[in-house]
């Protein structure tokens, strides 16, 4: 039964306000350095935790997605290949700046450009690992419409984790996603990733709570580890507003806990299973617990301690950001002009 729209949430779902002096400080650093990210406009519950921590999640190419999920509140439409070729220099620049241990980038679909914005985001994580080798970079990508040589130029970049959501079970694909999705590119896409290069760590999520059964999530589970996924995120869906899908159920943390379980038996290397545990959730432990020191939590708690340590030093040591124009002029003859990015429809 769908749960009814003003229904109260439960208990496990409530979260105090975020809050504190690294808050504010990387708060107030982001819109100085006109920084948007992921945690604030999708409202995150964990946004306190995670920002206290080190870790954020910066999204490129607008804010604008061409695709129109039934889950996602971003706003969908035609961006017309708008392009802002400053901002992989800009965004590379100033996240260097900011006192943080591990850093997501993802990105709006963009299917009215030519490689659907790899090149873009290849040239960000490029770009801050040249300025900050010690600073962990997760991509959390589309499906690029299943070109591969698109995806390859994404891997090509090395991030330290390459994701991608599955977001729902094979049922509720063409109900909840956009029809330009498919399970069967998101499992082929993330295949692709650990054939390419086997080194690189892979990472996918499932949204529960949107209408699925529990045998479905542990069928899309097994799918995904099938396809060499090696960390996991499990999270209860809450709707944005009136206009996206309903909240069938609320899953119950002991629920939550069973998908952990189950994940591990499975042989993921990490699961994140909670409530409120979204794509990105605590990327930095989620990445030294489960790679950099598995089965080893008192060594995982010291080594995310001395990252953070380590990660304010050296944004220290990054000059002061540069102006837009002084930006463009460094990077003009690397970048490609917009114009040369659009996809064109054929007369």
């Amino acid at each position: 039964m769908t749960a009814p729209r003003f229904a109260p949430k439960p208990p496990w779902l409530k979260v105090r306000a975020p809050g504190g002096e690294t808050y504010t400080q990387l708060k107030q650093t982001f819109r100085e350095l006109d920084l948007h990210t992921v945690c604030e406009e999708a409202r995150c519950p964990n946004i306190g935790e995670c920002w206290t921590e080190g870790t954020a999640t910066v999204m490129l190419l607008g804010d604008v997605c061409t695709r129109g999920c039934r889950f996602c509140a971003v706003t969908s439409g035609d961006p017309r290949g708008a392009v802002d070729v400053r901002e992989p220099e800009h965004v590379a620049r100033a996240l260097a700046r900011l006192g943080l241990q591990y850093v997501v980038i993802t990105m709006v679909d963009r299917d009215d450009i030519l490689d659907g914005g790899a090149t873009h985001v290849a040239r960000t994580v490029t770009r801050l690992k040249e300025l900050r080798p010690d600073i962990l970079v997760e991509t959390l990508l589309g499906d690029f419409g299943g070109h591969l040589d698109y995806v390859d130029t994404t891997v090509e970049a090395k991030p330290d984790v390459w994701a991608h959501n599955i977001e729902v079970v094979r049922r509720l694909q063409r109900k909840i996603r956009d029809v330009r999705c498919s399970y069967e590119t998101s499992i082929g896409v993330l295949r692709h990733v650990k054939e390419k290069d086997p080194s690189r760590i892979t990472k996918s999520s499932i949204m529960v709570g949107i209408g699925e059964r529990d045998e479905e999530v542990l069928e899309t589970m097994q799918d995904l580890r099938a396809a060499g996924v090696d960390l996991l995120t499990l999270g209860q869906y809450l709707r944005p507003t009136p206009k996206h899908a309903e909240v069938d159920r609320f899953v119950t943390p002991e629920t939550f806990a069973r998908f952990a379980e189950e994940g591990r038996k499975m042989g993921f290397s990490f699961v994140a299973s909670a409530p409120l545990v979204r794509s990105s959730y605590k990327a930095a432990e989620v990445f030294v617990r489960s790679v950099l020191r598995p089965g080893d939590p008192a060594a995982a708690t010291a080594l995310l301690e001395e990252r953070l340590a380590e990660a304010r030093r050296a944004a220290e040591e990054i000059g002061g950001p540069r102006t837009t124009s002084e930006l463009a002029a460094r990077q003009a003859a690397t970048l490609l002009p917009a114009g040369d990015l659009v996809r064109r429809v054929r007369a």
